[in-house]
């Protein structure tokens, strides 16, 4: 069994600054709003704040794209704030992990500044140059490759041409971000979340994207110059990772990072071949075979992270369950419970907890991303009819996950005074912080309980893994093993009754998002989107 660590029974929450709470009333949430909201978070029982990035930042890509590593965005507050965050979290046990941005950083930081003026510049191999460009393509559309009349060159940038991709082949450069690293560590953090992790290792002009040859290389090297031996939590973001690589990510005795965001089950929606605008429908098998790849590859030797939503992605209510009001908040609850019942360390992005959904507009100017303007354009002028593009939009956009948060039903939504940076979903006055604490079965007090289970059942932390029935077409049930016990997990994805067989008695219930839980001794009928955890001994059920 892994030696267990203080993450392995915590539960982090994504803070996205800029929308969650607006403290001088300027439109854009700030640190001082972070702040005041933190008893908030303590009622809600999590362990860990991962806040997205805080640094200075034109806003090119809503700070990733970093001008000054070492200073705070003004819009944001000051490091004074940072420093008083930080000690008030510590006073109510919550952790800080900061975004790190270490692929790229904005055009306008002095290493760019100076790299542009000379190839003769010491700046100049700090980022990734190249005469003859070739053919790869940005994330975020069109070439990824930017010419620089000065140098007569053209940089690399895998995001917008406002973020020069950083070379780390460069000893020079690795050193002056472990340095910075290291002065966020004496500043008191927990650790980082690092933002695309996979691509440092890049080999563009051979067009190795992800997983480059050296990639394990420099997160040795990063561990060792940084936070090894300081217990700290560090997750990198890895779009090209398997379960087999996630493991050399993860193992302890390799001295690279505690785990790893990996998104298999994410693209389970794309069509094959094409972008992520192109959607099918989710197949539960599909899904079901995913995740539990993971859950047993990462058993002994990794540890999962587990995630359903984030600032890049939709949300999973309204993508995945049932956002309309019959069934919002018990979708919401399947999918909470399915997730938290898994080995791995979850992570709840802010509003998850109170089921907030997708912007819906049908403005397509509400949708003010970088990335997704810049698909909105691309795909315009390509001959998508607006129609078409529209819906994918409001199924996918970055932007759905980026709306202020919800905290009450006066205007703006308790996020702020005066006009939000960008538009407030117009539900909030039925979805909202507010409404669900005076619920006692709301959402939120659903996500608080599951919080509650993972301290208290060392079970859901260490118990291996099985799924039971993994060619049910609607309910993904899979079983937790640990000595003598036993947790069932079992949730009916869909609207619609459906049956499953499972030999169950004398069970302890952990959680349900029925009221009225009946399980008969064969045969269990589930009501929609019905979803509960049970917890049994030996030799008192039968599977």
């Amino acid at each position: 069994m892994i030696n267990e660590k203080w993450w392995h029974s915590s539960v982090v929450y994504q803070i996205y600054p800029k929308s969650f709470y607006d403290s001088n009333q300027d439109g854009i949430g700030d640190i001082q709003g972070i702040i005041e909201k933190i008893p908030y978070l303590k009622k809600l029982g999590i362990d860990v704040i991962w806040l997205n990035p805080i640094y200075k930042s034109p806003q090119v890509d809503n700070g990733y794209d970093i001008s000054d590593y070492y200073d705070i965005h003004y819009e944001f507050g000051s490091m004074k704030d940072f420093e008083k965050l930080i000690s008030e979290c510590k006073l109510q046990g919550i952790k800080i992990i900061l975004d790190l941005v270490v692929n790229h950083t904005s055009d306008q930081h002095q290493w760019f500044k100076e790299a542009k003026k000379s190839i003769d510049n010491p700046f100049h191999n700090y980022y990734i140059w190249s005469e003859k460009p070739n053919n790869l393509q940005s994330n975020f559309g069109g070439s990824a490759w930017e010419y620089v009349p000065e140098v007569n060159k053209y940089y690399l940038h895998f995001y917008a041409k406002e973020q020069p991709d950083l070379n780390w082949e460069n000893k020079e450069m690795r050193s002056a971000i472990y340095e910075m690293m290291n002065f966020w560590i004496d500043k008191g953090i927990s650790g980082f979340r690092m933002d695309v992790i996979d691509l440092i290792g890049k080999e563009p002009l051979s067009y190795i994207k992800e997983n480059g040859p050296k990639l394990h290389e420099y997160l040795q090297e990063m561990s060792r110059e940084t936070f090894r031996g300081k217990d700290l939590l560090t997750v990198g973001e890895t779009w090209g990772a398997t379960p087999e690589n996630s493991v050399l990510y993860s193992n302890p005795e390799r001295n690279e990072l505690s785990m790893v965001f990996q998104f298999e089950q994410i693209n389970l929606d794309k069509i094959p071949g094409k972008q992520r605008w192109d959607v099918k429908p989710l197949e539960l098998i599909d899904l079901k075979r995913v995740l539990s790849k993971w859950q047993v590859t990462l058993n002994e030797t990794g540890w999962n992270s587990l995630f359903w939503n984030n600032h890049d992605l939709p949300r999973i209510v309204s993508r995945w369950g049932d956002d309309t009001d019959e069934f919002r908040e018990l979708s919401a609850k399947m999918l909470a419970i399915l997730l938290h019942g898994m080995k791995g360390t979850p992570y709840i992005y802010q509003g998850e907890e109170i089921g907030m959904t997708n912007l819906k507009s049908n403005n397509i100017d509400d949708f003010v991303d970088i990335e997704t303007q810049n698909i909105i354009k691309e795909r315009l002028r390509n001959g998508q009819d607006k129609e078409s593009l529209l819906k994918a939009i409001q199924l996918k956009a970055r932007d759905n996950g980026r709306t202020p948060l919800q905290w009450n039903n006066s205007k703006y939504a308790g996020f702020s005074t005066v006009p939000p940076w960008m538009s407030v979903n117009q539900n909030f006055e039925l979805i909202n912080i507010d409404q669900n604490l005076k619920d006692k079965n709301s959402i939120f007090y659903t996500y608080q309980k599951l919080i509650q289970i993972r301290k208290d059942e060392k079970i859901i932390r260490f118990g291996t893994y099985e799924l039971i029935d993994e060619n049910h077409p609607s309910v993904f049930a899979y079983t937790r093993k640990l000595k003598d016990e036993t947790v069932y997990v079992i949730c009916n994805f869909y609207k619609e009754k459906t049956e499953f067989e499972c030999q169950v008695n004398n069970f302890e219930l952990l959680i349900s998002n029925y009221n009225d839980l009946q399980i008969e001794k064969q045969k269990i009928t589930l009501r929609p989107f019905e979803s509960f955890i049970i917890k049994t001994k030996e030799n008192q059920h039968e599977a």
